[in-house]
């Protein structure tokens, strides 16, 4: 036992850096769990469930469901933007340059690439036409990303994590933005049906389903956010 080399680094930044990734880890287990749970398993149930299945289910399953939904994808993405907000910082200490460029295109970039889909979810177009414009605005958004920060000090992690950070500040606005307010409808519609469940109002229905589509969308952009993670310490994406 005295043998083993155990020497973890007792250095504050080193500390906060594994606190920060712990926390990014188990937040993002729950929350990408609950995605794929909802697009894999829950969303097909209930669109073959009777109304009385959805009023007996929704109340206590859905809505428990979406608030570790929701709330671990805040912590995901805070905790996750902090460490990188380091590696980034880190980087332009390095080359005796400024993070602050850097930061501000990441939020203005990412959020304006949430601002288009948005207007794709409420456009009414298909599901197929929205996950092809989907493509290309994520695509625009990364490559205006990397176009800005490509002046020779970020290093790859900063660029990939980034990337895949982008993605999922998208998916977080996603969550808030359509995927939980309609969910919060739905689950008032049950509680109030009763013993009385009926078919969704059209107004709801169509709400849900734009929600519906988001969810979707973001089980898709869960898949090269993952990727640009992995590689940000496993692959040498960007060369540097």
């Amino acid at each position: 036992m005295v043998s083993i080399p155990f020497s973890p680094a007792t250095n504050s930044a080193a500390i906060i850096d594994v606190v920060l990734r712990w926390i990014h880890f188990v937040a993002g287990i729950a929350w990408i769990g609950l995605l794929y749970f909802f697009n894999l398993v829950s969303m097909p149930f209930m669109e073959q469930a009777s109304p009385q299945t959805r009023v007996a289910v929704i109340p206590g399953m859905l809505a428990r469901a979406m608030w570790w939904f929701r709330w671990s994808a805040v912590v995901t993405v805070l905790a996750g933007i902090a460490y990188w907000m380091r590696i980034g910082a880190a980087d332009a200490r390095n080359a005796s340059e400024s993070p602050g460029f850097l930061f501000m295109t990441f939020f203005v970039v990412w959020v304006l690439a949430f601002v288009f889909q948005m207007g794709l979810f409420m456009s009414g177009l298909r599901t197929a036409l929205i996950a092809a414009a989907e493509v290309v605005v994520i695509g625009a958004a990364t490559l205006i990303f990397l176009g800005l920060n490509n002046h020779g000090w970020e290093g790859n992690r900063t660029l990939c994590i980034g990337v895949g950070g982008g993605m999922g500040l998208v998916m977080l606005l996603n969550v808030w933005g359509l995927v939980w307010r309609a969910n919060k409808k739905v689950i008032r519609w049950a509680e109030q049906a009763g013993a009385a469940p009926a078919l969704m109002p059209p107004d709801l229905a169509s709400f849900y389903a734009k929600a519906q589509v988001a969810a979707r969308v973001n089980f898709g952009l869960s898949f090269p956010l993952l990727f640009f993670m992995a590689a940000a310490s496993h692959y040498p994406l960007f060369g540097r």
